[in-house]
């Protein structure tokens, strides 16, 4: 079955089971949205064309019915969630078929769970789908049964154990974020002061993805007021950046990740935050971590990263950093860090930016459109500045990439691909005019290749200026006309930095082909479009081959198309009909000769005049003045029904495009009242409830009172949170040395063992040498026993003999001791002796002194009788 025959099919099953709700029908019509599941949904349910747009408009209209089959709601909603997926059937689902408003009168007015059905509770994935939709979505708060979702998704946030917290905190993001409406609506809340402390007791979850819903809630409704304060001080942020980035870089999955980044973009915004951001102490590893998450192959992942990395560019000391961390070499980075490359930062960043840039066409366009914005930027702050040497090997790498972006596309490419061409190319182009500074040769030969590039835009049928469009200002149109301008803008300035280019540029600027993009540019909507366009013309117009005159027959006619535009709209918002088609040729001129397609009428006539000037040739001897006359009036006939031809063509154009308008128009009228009849139901339960809240508008002031109490107390269990979280960091520093040093030690003590193991293999060695000689030493041992056996033996003799000497000794004492006395005595004897002798002694000295007395007074006696004589 083909996509036409399965639309056919779907389209006829979801009318009859609208109109008989049996078993059998609900069976055929699940059985058909299986088929559609299986042959890409997506690529079908295309909303610009009239068959899918009636099969989405049944299939949301049965969505939201809560009476239908749960099973079949189950499937629809499914198959929706699927369709959610493609970024541009995600728009028209919210702003056409107002889906959002449809899933949210499900989940909030008739809240229900399949528990009956076999299949996945409808509740959970209308929350699901709801929460696809709505993000990177602003919804307004005007949208049906709003009000009645969101106190629905606070009711589950607030209970305990609730399997709806994850999706209605997810949802509930989405819809804060960048919503003043909804944000005023949750504060004006009675109980909203319970629903900060839930939000705040969520950061303390085990589950990373329900920390970063409940911090993104709080974000989106406290960053500027007194909680907010308090909630990202400066005591605290620190802890809020290191757990952000956690969740980046170990995340439970994509959309943990997404969430994280966005809300870190979020938080960026704020100066005061910003400023902290340039001061936290570990941004530099984080940095590392989140390039080095670019090596991951999901685009989705890559992508988010990418938005990351742009929001930080907008700070000015985190541009340079990153700029640092991208174009240095890795051995720089490690030393300025003093520390090791974290796990999973392997290669380098600028690599893994050169393979998102030059993905392929049919990849998410977010990846290579976001890697060269990114290059852009980094690319500004480090022209003329230090690093733009380690940047020059990066640049050797990415010019051949930026050159092959430059090449036209296959002829068989479809318009979607053409686009997403032509928006890279924009970009490439842009990335290119702030890197110019190349050594001449490879500038000539950029001017060169961009001339070859200009020519087979030009010359190619599918990347003409319109690409073939009927509309002056399509998407498609728009994006090439940028290209073109963005080429001529690079030539312009190669021009002037590149010798005797200036007459290929000229001559390029008189082709009228550049007419029609100069135009569109010149009544572009965009600031940046316009002033190039008038760069170019600044240039071209003193040039006098320039078609100045076809130039101002196309803004003429784009600024009738915008005109006839802005009538539909006005008449498509006020409910009329819209203009009659045929008041589009008289407001739109014919078109540029240069923009006309030859098509087969035009060849008819070609061949009608070559055969009317063939019968002349064939004539000529025929002098008759009539055939010039005639021939007047047959060129006369034909440039008249080439104009009617142009008109009708014109006319043709017109109705189809009316009717496309009027398919939408009758689309959008069933859309609008099903939501005028839904506002109606809205406005009855309004009135209701307006009537209840003036009675208990008493009771909550007394409310009020109380809950001004429990902020007092929210404000203490605050401090001592934030005292718990700083003792846990203090005990995570003490934790993060001790482990250092414990690795210290374990890393000396593994040294020591191997040194031990040396030692103990010397030592069993020695032991085996020990062993030997100890053996020897016993066979000695035993020697030595038997000679002290011998010396017992001699001892005994030696004792005998001792006794024996012993007696004899004993005898000799005794011996002694007489002869001891008998010295005893004699001594006695001498002392009495020399006592005598000492008496003995003293008697002759007197007996010497008489003498002497005697012999001087003998010898006086002498001299006197010599003297007398």
């Amino acid at each position: 079955m083909d996509g036409t025959t399965c639309l056919k099919s779907l389209l006829l099953s979801i009318n009859q089971y609208k109109s008989s709700r049996s078993a059998a029908n609900a069976a055929q019509l699940q059985k058909l949205i299986h088929d559609l599941c299986g042959m890409k949904g997506p690529r079908l349910l295309s909303p610009q064309q009239v068959l899918p747009s009636e099969c989405l408009s049944g299939l949301v209209e049965l969505a939201g019915d809560p009476n239908i089959d749960p099973c079949l709601s189950s499937i629809i909603i499914s198959l929706l969630a699927q369709l959610a997926s493609d970024e541009e059937i995600k728009v028209a689902l919210n702003s056409t078929y107002n889906l959002t408003g449809t899933l949210a009168s499900c989940s909030a007015v008739f809240p229900f769970h399949a528990t009956h059905c076999c299949c996945v509770s409808p509740l959970v994935q209308c929350l699901q789908v709801l929460q696809s939709l709505t993000y990177s979505a602003r919804v307004s708060h005007c949208f049906t049964h709003m009000d009645e979702l969101l106190a629905f998704l606070v009711q589950h946030i607030q209970a305990p154990n609730d399997d709806l917290t994850v999706p209605c905190l997810g949802l509930m993001a989405n819809l804060c974020r960048y919503n003043v409406s909804v944000q005023t609506h949750i504060k004006s809340l009675s109980h909203v002061k319970v629903f900060y402390r839930t939000l705040i007791n969520f950061l303390a979850h085990s589950s990373l993805t329900v920390v970063v819903f409940a911090l993104s809630v709080l974000t989106s409704l406290t960053l500027n007021e007194e909680v907010g304060e308090k909630l990202f001080h400066a005591r605290n942020i620190h802890q809020t950046f290191q757990l952000i980035f956690n969740i980046i870089v170990n995340g439970d999955g994509t959309l943990t990740r997404k969430y994280a980044v966005d809300l870190l973009v979020d938080l960026v915004k704020n100066p005061k935050i910003a400023n902290y951001l340039t001061r936290y102490e570990h941004f530099s590893p984080c940095l590392s971590q989140v390039l080095g998450l670019l090596h991951n192959k999901d685009p989705d992942s890559a992508a988010k990263v990418l938005e990351l990395l742009l929001s930080l560019c907008s700070v000015p000391g985190l541009r340079t950093l990153l700029c640092q961390a991208v174009f240095r070499p890795a051995g720089a980075r490690l030393r300025l860090g003093s520390k090791k490359e974290p796990q999973g930062c392997g290669g380098e960043p600028g690599v893994a930016l050169v393979h998102w840039v030059s993905m392929p066409l049919d990849g998410p366009d977010k990846c290579y459109l976001q890697a060269l914005l990114l290059l852009e930027e980094l690319f500004e702050e480090t022209i003329d500045s230090a690093l733009y040497s380690s940047a020059q090997p990066f640049l050797d790498l990415l010019l051949p990439v930026l050159l092959t972006m430059l090449e036209a596309p296959d002829s068989t490419c479809s318009e979607r691909l053409l686009k997403k061409h032509c928006s890279r190319v924009a970009r490439a182009l842009d990335l290119l005019l702030d890197i110019l500074q190349w050594p001449l040769w490879l500038l000539m030969a950029l001017f060169v290749f961009l001339c070859v590039c200009m020519e087979a835009l030009f010359s190619s049928g599918q990347m003409d200026v319109s690409f073939g469009c009927t509309v002056a200002d399509s998407e498609l149109s728009q994006v090439a006309s940028e290209v073109i301008l963005k080429m001529l803008d690079l030539m312009r300035h190669l021009k002037q930095l590149v010798l005797d280019m200036e007459t290929s540029f000229y001559r390029i600027l008189q082709d009228q082909r550049v007419v029609a993009p100069l135009s569109q540019s010149l009544t572009s909507d965009h600031r940046e479009h316009v002033q190039t366009a008038l760069r170019i013309l600044f240039e071209a117009a003193p040039l006098p081959d320039f078609p100045v005159v076809l130039l101002g027959e196309s803004i003429t006619a784009n600024n009738a198309y915008r005109q006839r535009e802005a009538e539909l709209s006005a008449s498509r918002l006020s409910g009329l009909e819209p203009l009659p088609a045929p008041m589009l040729s008289r407001s739109c001129p014919p078109p540029a000769p240069s923009c006309q397609s030859s098509g087969p009428s035009q060849d008819a006539i070609h061949s009608l005049i070559e055969k009317l000037q063939s019968s002349m040739e064939l004539q000529d001897h025929v002098k008759d003045l009539r055939v010039s006359e005639i021939m007047d009036v047959y060129e006369q006939k034909i440039s008249a029904l080439a104009s009617k031809e142009g008109r009708l063509q014109d006319l043709l154009e017109a109705k189809a495009m009316a009717l496309s308008q009027a398919d939408r128009l009758i689309a959008q009228y069933r859309c609008q009242r099903a939501q005028a009849e839904a506002e109606a139901r809205k406005l009855a339960s309004l009135l209701k409830e307006a009537e209840h809240r003036k009675e208990e508008l008493q009771v909550e002031l007394s409310g009020q009172v109380l809950e001004a109490e429990r902020a007092q107390a929210d404000i203490q269990q605050l401090l001592q949170h934030n005292a718990r979280l700083q003792a846990d960091s203090q005990d995570h520093q003490a934790l993060k040395a001790s482990y250092n040093e414990l690795l210290n030690r374990f890393n000396d003590s593994e040294r020591m063992l191997k040194e031990l193991q040396s030692a103990h293999i010397i030592l069993t060695k020695q032991a085996e040498v020990l062993r030997k000689q100890n053996e020897g030493l016993k066979e000695e041992v035993r020697s030595q026993e038997e000679r002290v056996r011998q010396m017992d033996k001699e001892k005994e003799d030696m004792e005998e003999t001792i006794d024996v000497l012993r007696k004899e000794l004993n005898k000799t004492e005794q011996a002694r001791k007489e002869a001891s006395i008998r010295a005893s005595s004699l001594e006695l004897q001498k002392s009495q002796l020399e006592a005598k002798l000492q008496k003995k002694e003293e008697e002759l000295s007197k007996h010497s002194q008489m003498i002497a007395m005697i012999h001087s007074l003998s010898s006086g006696k002498l001299k006197s009788d010599s003297l007398s004589l």
